[in-house]
Formats: C-alpha cells, structure tokens, sequence
C-alpha cells in the first residue's frame, strides 16, 4: 500500500489493534489491548507493545504515562476517515474505481443480513435524497 497523508498504511494487524484503542477514547495500555486480541487469537503481548511501538513511530498513535508507570495509548487520526480513506483506495485499486463491483463483491463473497440490508437501503436513500 502507499502513505495517506505522510502516515503509512496500515497491515491488518495493526488495523485490529487500531479497532482496540479507536474503541477507548480515554486510552488503552499494553495489557488491555493485548486482552482484547487475546480474546479472539493467540497473541504474545511482546508482539503487542512492539506494534504499539511502531503504530506510534509511523504517525498512528501517541502515548501518555500512566500513574501506574505503563504507557497510555491514544489514536492521532480517528477512525471513520481511516476507514474511508481504506476503503476508498480499495475501491479504486482493486475495484476500478467501481463501488457496484464492491457491493457485489460483498454480497457474493461474505453476505449480507436482513438487518444489514436495511441499513444499507436507508443509506442508499440518503445519499440519493442529498444528490445535488
């Protein structure tokens, strides 16, 4: 992938342990995030705080002492426009710039739910009501 605005993109581990910190907005140390990627994988906690070290030397986080003598972790770009500018990339790199082709790859390929449907119709209705 390329750098997005001098910050370098991001793997899709990093991209997990983003989901963790962009999910507390007071902050996350070491242990919690190493918990929460615990909770769905196995995952050493070195291999966690060498990411976070890393996140934090490419642009994608900042730290805080904490009164416990760890590190706080805190995202420098929030989350809805990082996933915007994903998926944008996505779209034009892998998709030719076709968002349909993106729809369908989606339906086709993992699904989509009743629920999931709905919400997408009433997006779809919005944004062809906001259409100038």
């Amino acid at each position: 992938m390329g750098k997005r605005d001098g910050v370098p993109d991001l793997s899709e581990a990093q991209i997990e342990i983003m989901n963790v910190i962009w999910d507390a907005p007071d902050g996350v140390g070491v242990m919690e995030v190493w918990k929460a990627l615990s909770a769905k994988r196995r995952v050493a906690r070195n291999t966690v705080q060498t990411t976070l070290v890393r996140l934090e030397e490419k642009g994608w986080l900042l730290h805080r002492e904490s009164d416990k003598g760890g590190f706080t972790y805190f995202a420098t770009r929030p989350r809805n426009s990082t996933l915007r500018g994903m998926v944008s990339k996505m779209v034009e790199t892998a998709f030719g710039g076709s968002a349909d082709d993106l729809v369908m790859a989606l339906i086709q390929g993992r699904g989509v739910s009743k629920d999931e449907a709905r919400r997408i119709r009433e997006m779809i209705d919005q944004a062809e009501r906001s259409e100038p």
